[in-house]
């Protein structure tokens, strides 16, 4: 038997971490409403609950242009690892230590 996985939207995520923080209805009854595991509910409690913190830090979620500057400082320091990686394959060969 070969099941295929579901994937669910952040909303539906969200809408039941929700309800099982709410702990009007125990697992065994959200698993049975929403079909859903008991465990994969449980885990998206703890990750709602854990990553809610991010909402209220000061610095808030990380912009677009932050993500494209770090983005290229480590492009920019790959580039820099190949370089040196090459040099020293280059000297390794020379010395005969391959």
């Amino acid at each position: 038997m070969n099941k295929s996985r579901r994937k669910h939207s952040a909303a539906f995520k969200a809408e039941v971490a929700l309800a099982a923080i709410k702990e009007r209805e125990t697992l065994s009854e959200l698993s049975a409403r929403y079909g859903i595991h008991p465990t994969v509910i449980s885990t998206w409690k703890n990750e709602f609950l854990k990553r809610s913190e991010e909402l209220f830090s000061k610095h808030g979620p990380k912009s677009e242009a932050d993500f494209e500057k770090e983005r290229r400082d480590l492009y920019a320091k790959i580039g820099e690892l190949e370089m040196q990686r090459d040099w020293l394959k280059k000297k390794s060969k020379q010395l005969g230590l391959e």
